[in-house]
This record gives structure tokens, sequence and C-alpha cells, in this order.
């Protein structure tokens, strides 16, 4: 059977706020919340007064993005607990700090949780690769707002699907903007040799063509960036791809421009972040283009960064099966699945694999020193 419902309309079931109620507090670690009211209202009984979790970085250099995140779902959470009274969803959250190593023993805590009905997240694609399996085969329905490597889908996992485009949308559309919209002749292509950077890289590197010119990788955590800006100056490269995070692309940006580079700079969504900015210094940094395949939210939105528009939509998603009647675990990865509508962050239908059907490449843009994240330039 085939839902068709717009996120907008399951929003309107439950009306705004921002600030999640005291149904669902949590800290850092494990989490925790309080069960609230399972006394019925307008939706599944059975749920009422269970909790949605949250897997993603909420510290460490990573953790702004799991705060937007985060940011999203408390406000669809506010949304719906304002409504119904006597039906209160809860949110527990869990801090991996975006590290595959940590979010197994989290994930373990996750499924073993009876009070948890779904999972907004994993937020960063290695953490997903390593937890996926985990949550498959206990059954657990997660929608990520965030995870962008092609093959998480790819992995026969059926409870787990992603509302923004994978790697593969994003590094077409990045390859083609550097191309055609900036007409580089040669691309250097460099990444920092986990999932999502290696991930998004090699795809911009398979759809430049001639254009590639060479690649190279440097470890998370290097703050010598010199035998690349060697590399990138000695290749004659006119711009520079780089797969990872803000950090890091701070870092060789600022070394790219005090070693005399000249041509463009650009990164994914894994950068696009006013740190990078701060990272980078606002010389360094002017005139960067950062891709993200997320738009900025509403200006009326109660939630702030990037992501936070995803995460708002993929939990109303879980409300709308708990609304339609949704009980079980299986009831709830069925809605998800057949799940079309518009949400907040676009249009939301997933394919056999869970990939949205539909997305849409932004490029963001460094000018007079700042990040603009209100005026990006759709490149795809």
């Amino acid at each position: 059977m085939r839902f068709t419902r717009s996120i907008s309309v399951v929003a309107g079931l439950a009306l705004s706020g921002l600030a999640l109620t005291a149904c669902g507090s949590s800290d850092s670690g494990g989490g925790s919340s309080s069960d609230g009211s399972a006394s019925g209202g307008s939706a599944s009984s059975e749920l009422c007064g269970k909790n949605l979790a949250f897997l993603g970085a909420l510290t460490g250099d990573a953790g702004a993005l799991g705060q937007n995140m985060v940011g999203g779902i408390e406000l669809a959470l506010k949304e719906f607990n304002d409504k119904n009274a006597d039906c209160q969803i809860g949110l527990k959250k869990f801090d991996s700090q975006g590290s595959p190593d940590t979010a197994p023993g989290l994930a373990t805590q996750i499924v073993n949780d009876d009070s948890i009905f779904g999972l907004i997240g994993p937020g960063f694609s290695g953490e997903s690769l390593a937890t996926g399996k985990t949550f498959f085969e206990k059954g657990l329905p997660s929608i990520s707002p965030s995870a962008t490597n092609v093959t998480i889908t790819q992995q026969g996992w059926t409870t787990w699907h992603r509302v923004i485009g994978n790697d593969d949308a994003q590094g077409e559309a990045a390859a083609n903007y550097l191309t055609t919209d900036i007409g580089a002749k040669k691309v250097f292509v460099i990444d920092d040799g986990q999932d999502y950077s290696k991930g998004l890289a090699n795809t911009v590197k398979e759809s430049l063509g001639d254009a590639l010119v060479d690649s190279d990788q440097i470890s998370v955590g290097q703050t010598d960036m010199s035998a690349a800006v060697t590399k990138v100056k000695a290749s004659g490269a006119d711009a520079v791809f780089y797969g990872g995070y803000y950090t890091e692309a701070g870092l060789l940006a600022k070394a790219l421009r005090q070693g005399g580079f000249k041509g463009t700079f650009m990164s994914g969504d894994g950068s696009e972040d006013p740190n990078f900015v701060k990272v980078a210094g606002a010389d360094a940094a002017e005139g960067a283009v950062l891709t993200a395949p997320a738009g900025p939210p509403p200006a009326d939105f109660g939630a702030s960064g990037l992501y936070a528009t995803q995460s708002y939509d993929a939990t109303n998603i879980f409300l709308g099966a708990l609304e339609d009647g949704a009980s079980t675990p299986e009831e709830i990865n069925d809605f998800i699945g057949s799940y079309s509508g518009d949400g907040v962050s676009g249009p939301i239908a997933f394919d056999e694999n869970g990939d949205i059907t539909e997305s849409t490449i932004y490029a963001y843009f460094v000018k007079n020193g700042e990040l603009d994240v209100e005026n990006p330039k759709p490149i795809s």
C-alpha cells in the first residue's frame, strides 16, 4: 500500500515551537527520557510515551552539525507534543562524535532500549556503515538526515533510509560546476581517507574526466599541508576539490593560498560550516565554494543550520507513521518505505534501497570574509 501524505500536513497536526518538552531530555552519552503519558490521543496509543533516538556527533569537531540536526528533531517533536497532550513522544540522544569506532556500542544501547521505536540518524557515513547491520538485524527503522556515502544503501539494510542526496549526486554536480561554471581545466582532488570523504572525492574524480589532473590523500588531524600544496602547484591545477571536513579543509585552503595557489578551492558539505572560514582565515577562505545536498531553512523556520530541515522532515515521517496507526517496527518501516510528500527540505520519496528519489545540490560561497549560508546557488 502506498501512503501519500505531505510532511507539511503532518506538521500541521502539531503546531509551532522550538525547544523539546520535558518528556525528551538527554545527556550526550546514552541519553535519558521520561516516558510521559501513554493514554491515547489521536495517535497510536502503543507508541505514546515512547521515544525516538538520535545517533550522531553532538560534541567534537563535527558537533555543530549534530546540534543542527537535534534542533530540527526537537522542533518537530515540540510541535507534535503541543498538539497531542495525551500522547507525548520523547528523544534520546547518543553522542558518537561522528566516530565509527564509538557508534557501534551506542547502537547496541539503542536496539536494547524497548522505549525507542525509531532512529533519526546516524548522522555520518562512517558510523552508518559501522552500525547499519545492527539496526537492520534488530528491525529498527532509521532515517538519516545527512549520511551520504553511496555504498550505505547497497548493503541490503531494508530499515535504513536517508532524506538527502547521496555522494554521487553531489560529486557529479560539483565536478560539473567546476568545469562548466568555473571553467576549470585542471582539477586536483584531495580527500582525508574517511568513508564519506573518499566516496565524495571518488565521484568527483570520475565525473571530471580529462579535467582531473591528479589526486592526493591527507589524514584526519593533519596540520602540515605542505606536501599536498607542493603536488597541487606542480600539477598546474587551476582548481582544487577537497573531500573531508571543515578543520582540514580550512587548513588546506590556508596553506594553498600561502603557497601561492590562485585557483578555485571547493569542498563538500562536510566543510559547509562557518568554522571553515575561522580555520582558514578570511583572506584564504575568500572565494571558496562549498557544496551541499541541502538548502538553507526557510526564514521563519524554528531551527537553524545545515541538516536542520532534513532532521525535521525525518522526524515528521516517523510521527506520520504514528498518526497513521503504525505501532510495530514492521508497520513503521513499511510506512517510511512507501512515503511520498513535500517536506520543508523538498519533495521526499524513497526508492527500493532507501535513497531519496529527488535531490537538489547547492553551492555556498565565501564572500567578504563570511560563509553566505542564506543565498546558495542550486547547481543540480
